[in-house]
């Protein structure tokens, strides 16, 4: 979460440490318009795997826009890959019809959040606070003139602000078998509903085709999409394959689930052998260690693995310069719904969309001419002493709203 103060300070507020985003263990890549020749089908691979529901102004400046995201990136010092001759180096992931995915390593989102996260650490008039949660927005007559945090030491306080920018990440925290951190709750959508701003599409929820299977609790470790990009297969009890690895997310996901069914088992096999040592141990270091710290060498014997949550399409309504449906309260990242992703997310769209609807927040806020003053009544701080039972509210309004769309769409 972002505050912005009439003195233009910015404050950032973590709920955790700040390298506890999801945008951290973004493993695949950032997808790059490769030149015009590229764009219709990078945005009909987007639609595609959209089934056709994305909003195709936000497709398209999300494309667009790429480029000079890119650009930046390299500028702050991301280091992508690159081959022998200097150039930048792509991969192609599911439902991609080229390579057009920048990576490093498979590390792709904490290197990239981590060199962002630096260049903020650096600027004096940003401070970053954390392990503090935000409980609420203050509002007065559909304006938001700043938020309820309670410090770690349970500490509860008002931050003022001009401008509020909800970066409150998906819903993972919420399920059982996510890929995502158990923190990550979806407060600032449900606190979005509590104040009755637009929400769309809160039931669409991505599964990923593959999470390492395993029996112990906390956190699914994600096998990325890139690892079927680059020539993995998936295979049944029997070690045949049985599906087209790089359709959909959520098509392989189904498949998945039906082989899982049909052969009794709780997972099934993927096999990175196809894709060669050389790649496996250049292009994927971080999932071959954690697989061997499981127990599994996959340059020698196929992994299993097994859908778990991943992402979130859904989330607070907003528009393209991602203000909300509530005046001078902007959401961006996996908490927003700006209708780029459609009801089932592209591999490694979601960096990119992230960095480009912030962007878009970020200039609306300094140039835009949408600041609404707010005579605010003092806030009831009793109503957050019992918090166990404020967020136990909150997951409610979430759940409440999907089954709500379910019922509405059915």
């Amino acid at each position: 979460m972002c505050v912005k103060s009439a003195r233009n300070n910015e404050n950032l507020y973590d709920k955790q440490k700040a390298d506890e985003s999801d945008s951290f263990l973004a493993q695949g890549g950032i997808c790059m318009l490769r030149g015009e020749e590229d764009y219709e089908s990078y945005f009909e691979d987007t639609m595609r795997a959209g089934h056709y529901e994305n909003d195709e102004k936000a497709v398209e400046l999300m494309i667009r826009s790429s480029n000079s995201v890119i650009r930046e990136l390299l500028r702050y010092g991301v280091r992508f890959e690159k081959n022998a001759d200097g150039a930048l180096d792509y991969t192609k992931e599911g439902a991609h019809s080229r390579p057009r995915i920048l990576f490093h390593e498979d590390i792709t989102g904490k290197e990239i959040t981590s060199t962002l996260l630096r260049q903020a650490q650096s600027r004096k008039n940003i401070e970053i606070r954390e392990f503090t949660t935000m409980v609420d927005l203050v509002t007065e007559n559909n304006t938001c003139s700043g938020v309820v945090c309670v410090a770690e030491d349970g500490t509860r306080y008002i931050i003022n602000a001009d401008n509020v920018v909800l970066a409150s990440g998906g819903i993972g925290g919420l399920y059982q078998h996510s890929t995502n951190f158990p923190h990550i709750t979806g407060d600032g959508l449900a606190i979005a509903i509590k104040h009755n701003v637009e929400v769309e599409h809160v039931d669409y929820v991505q599964i990923h085709p593959t999470s390492l299977y395993s029996t112990k609790p906390g956190r699914s470790f994600l096998i990325s999409e890139s690892v079927r990009g680059e020539g993995a297969v998936l295979l049944n009890k029997n070690k045949e394959r049985f599906t087209d690895e790089l359709q959909p997310r959520d098509v392989v996901s189904k498949a998945i689930l039906a082989q899982m069914e049909k052969d009794g088992t709780d997972f099934v096999w993927e096999d990175m052998r196809p894709i060669g040592e050389e790649t496996i141990l250049q292009h994927f270091p971080n999932i071959y260690k954690h697989c061997l710290e499981e127990g599994y060498d996959v340059l020698k014997e196929p992994i299993p693995v097994v859908p778990a949550q991943h992402y979130h399409m859904g989330g607070i309504k907003v528009n393209l310069a991602s203000r909300t449906s509530m005046n001078d309260l902007y959401a961006v990242g996996e908490a927003s719904c700006n209708g780029v992703h459609g009801k089932n997310r592209l591999a490694s769209n979601s960096l990119l969309e992230s960095l480009v609807f912030a962007q878009r927040a970020a200039d609306d806020i300094v140039y835009g001419i949408n600041h609404v003053d707010a005579d605010v009544e003092k806030v009831d701080m009793s109503a957050y002493d019992d918090l166990d039972s404020v967020f136990a509210e909150y997951k409610e309004n979430i759940f409440g709203e999907m089954e709500r769309e379910r019922t509405n769409n059915d």
